[in-house]
């Protein structure tokens, strides 16, 4: 892409670069130029731990390699309810906005943001290419997007591992339709995600509804197992995990009366030891924080497989350590390669 300022410089300079500019601009789509204007994205979320439409609004940028800054509003809050009166019409999170918007929202709906977001970077991955596979894979993220109601009014809580939960009915109806149409799509791909080799937005629409079958210990097996697997020990939603880890604020509501078992076994993955470090803080192998680029702060130092790692604030640090190699820029810093890049 030819940068805007290149072209209103030749302009004035010199005819002949104009025409030669304006023949390479025509060569690039509207949406590709549209995406080049962009400059940046902020994502108003609630609760990782809680909040599953923030959850796919989030994977939606993030597992695409789409920049943007995620600012978290405490649900049931008065910032809340403030932002939610700022931001009207939107009536719930998560709020997507863009250096475009003054003060409007870009979207407040997960299947909007999608949308949105697949039409300014056609080259993301956002749908598969051939015309059959795309039409399944949107279908099957609409119905994730709006269906399975009973399945989905279960509380989204990513600290529990329930044991011994009793579904209704049409909880488990819901679970027994939902497995055969994933097993039935991934017959069809060969796996190991929804379609295919590559995570797609049918992926980022059914995710929180999997983390219902973890969290209430619905039974599957066979291709869903293996499905569910891949799902957790992908990076963008590894890194959400560790988000949600990190966050302390507990919802009462979102909890349910009933032994639960730690969050961190099985379907995810083992992660590197960690702890939090009380020493000196020029122990630290950095002087600035992975994520922001700002100083590390005494406070925010943690002890990852030995290594002494310095992060700007406590949440930083608690979610540097909860899942390190989910984190290029933390593994970076410990001269390491994350997993996302193996």
């Amino acid at each position: 892409m030819v940068p805007t300022s290149w072209y209103f410089i030749s302009f004035g300079r010199n005819r002949g670069l104009i025409v030669i500019y304006a023949i390479r601009l025509v060569a690039y789509s509207e949406s590709q130029f549209k995406m080049e204007l962009v400059m940046s994205y902020t994502l108003l979320i609630g609760e990782y731990a809680y909040s599953d439409h923030s959850m796919r609004a989030w994977l939606a940028l993030d597992a695409f390699g789409i920049k943007f800054k995620p600012n978290y509003v405490p649900l049931f809050s008065d910032e809340h309810s403030a932002k939610l009166k700022e931001y009207a019409p939107a009536t719930s999170l998560p709020i997507l906005l863009d250096d475009t918007s003054k003060g409007v929202p870009l979207s407040w709906g997960n299947a909007a943001t999608i949308e949105i977001l697949a039409e300014r970077y056609p080259d993301a991955g956002h749908w598969p290419n051939e015309l059959e596979t795309r039409s399944n894979a949107q279908v099957l993220a609409a119905r994730a997007l709006t269906g399975f109601a009973a399945l989905q009014e279960l509380p989204m809580n990513l600290h529990a591992r329930y044991q011994g939960y009793r579904p209704s009915e049409a909880e488990q109806a819901d679970v027994e339709e939902l497995v055969t149409l994933l097993e039935w799509v991934i017959d069809r791909s060969g796996g190991p995600y929804l379609f295919g080799s590559d995570f797609c937005a049918a992926d980022v629409a059914v995710a929180p509804i999997i983390t219902r079958l973890v969290i209430y210990g619905f039974e599957y097996a066979g291709k869903v197992k293996n499905y569910i697997e891949t799902l957790y020990a992908f990076p963008a939603l590894r890194r959400w995990h560790a988000c949600a880890d990190a966050q302390l604020r507990r919802i009462e509501t979102w909890h349910k009366d009933l032994p639960s078992q730690s969050n961190r076994q099985w379907p995810r993955k083992p992660t590197l030891p960690a702890q939090p470090y009380e020493g000196d803080v020029a122990d630290a192998i950095n002087e600035f924080c992975p994520y922001s680029g700002l100083p590390i702060s005494a406070d925010s130092l943690g002890n990852i497989d030995g290594m002494i790692v310095g992060f700007c604030n406590p949440f930083c640090c608690r979610r540097g350590m909860a899942d390190a190699e989910s984190w290029p820029t933390v593994m970076s810093t410990m001269g390491r390669v994350s997993q996302e890049a193996n």
